[in-house]
């Protein structure tokens, strides 16, 4: 076995600040409660999900021996965190990350599960691992117990015969699902016709709002004209499921779109939104952290509904992160169209990190904005 401190993980490039941890309880109790299955899991048996910065898979390789595991983590940034803690605990050759596919539990015998909190991410997941995993596959999925519902077992049991869960330790608890169903359906991703935008949005469970418009969406939406008729190149940043990209796209036939984020299934999302609706030509997708992969002062204006949470925690770095991608990435004279959560109070930082800010509009919850980049 390999010496091992999960207080060794980091976070980084993800976002760090002293209320966040890359590790918890949960990621312990879910490797002591597989334990007897890790350690007779041969190389390619064990595959880890939901693995947020690596304490599942590098738990498994370094204290129990485990190797050829299979990771997917949806966010881009917590996967680049996986592959840096690997590297620095010289673990690298024992894991693999990959996209969540039939392939990834293809096979699988010891599934190690971060509980989502969506229940259509833990549907989706649940559904490919009963199809493509072992028939004798074991699942372990840990949560913190204040966020674990009735429901999950319920979800898992539709594609499991059976799921039991253990005891609570340390305010986490684990449930075991195993006897995968055969033949269960195919359930993602999902789409849903708006009739009244005239849009149709594709959803994989792991998304934000589904195949819903949340309404932060919805308000912005109604502010797009607030972005100069010269502006051509234009970047919807955290597009989750591409709707400002798509309706933007709809709306200015001579602009060119692109639509990122980190989220894995929001990139795959927001391709089948573009595509359903006839503007894919027009709307590029790209899977990035930020705006790594967009050089400085190279586009026309930014549309914006930033996320106010990490994880479980509410935590304003994500959104300033993103503000000042924005203000890197604009023309002198290039615009960011931002919707945020009022309480939050964003306007001083708009002017700090991209430029001169006013209000176009606020309802009882949500303020839109337009800030200039004047330099």
């Amino acid at each position: 076995m390999t010496e091992f401190s999960f207080d060794a993980l980091r976070r980084w490039p993800d976002v760090e600040a002293p209320n966040l941890s890359a590790s918890d309880a949960t990621d312990r109790l879910v490797l002591d409660t597989a334990a007897s299955e890790l350690a007779d899991a041969a190389v390619g048996d064990v595959v880890a999900i939901g693995d947020r910065y690596g304490a599942l898979a590098l738990g498994a390789a370094a204290l129990h021996g485990a190797g050829g595991i299979r990771v997917h983590q949806d966010g881009l940034s917590q996967e680049r965190a996986i592959a840096a803690n690997a590297e620095r605990l010289g673990l690298s050759d024992r894991v693999e990350l990959r996209p969540l596919d039939d392939e990834l539990v293809s096979g699988a015998r010891v599934v190690l599960l971060q509980l989502p909190r969506s229940l259509d991410a833990l549907d989706e997941i649940a559904g490919l691992i009963a199809r493509s995993a072992s028939p004798d596959a074991r699942v372990f999925a840990g949560g913190r117990v204040k966020h674990m519902t009735p429901a999950m077992n319920d979800v898992l049991g539709t594609a499991f015969g059976s799921v039991s869960a253990g005891l609570a330790r340390q305010k986490s608890r684990v449930l075991t699902a195993s006897s995968p169903r055969v033949g269960a359906p195919q359930r993602w991703p999902k789409s849903r016709r708006h009739d009244d935008l005239g849009l149709t949005v594709w959803a994989h469970g792991a998304v934000f709002s589904g195949n819903q418009i949340d309404v932060g969406t919805r308000f912005l939406l109604d502010y797009l004209d607030a972005v100069p008729a010269g502006a051509r190149d234009v970047v919807d940043l955290g597009c989750g499921t591409g709707v400002l990209a798509t309706e933007f796209a709809k709306r200015r036939p001579d602009a060119r779109v692109t639509a990122t984020d980190q989220s894995a299934a929001a990139a795959a999302s927001a391709h089948l939104t573009a595509e359903a609706n006839r503007v894919g030509d027009r709307v590029t997708v790209q899977r990035d952290d930020g705006l790594s992969a967009q050089p400085d002062a190279s586009v026309d204006a930014v549309l914006l509904n930033p996320p106010f949470h990490i994880g479980a925690s509410v935590h304003a770095g994500i959104a300033l992160k993103l503000f000042a991608e924005a203000g890197r990435v604009l023309r002198p004279g290039g615009t960011l169209l931002a919707v945020w959560n009022s309480h939050l109070q964003y306007r001083a930082q708009l002017e700090r990190l991209v430029g001169r800010t006013r209000q176009l509009g606020r309802n009882a919850k949500f303020t839109v904005t337009v800030s200039r980049r004047l330099d």
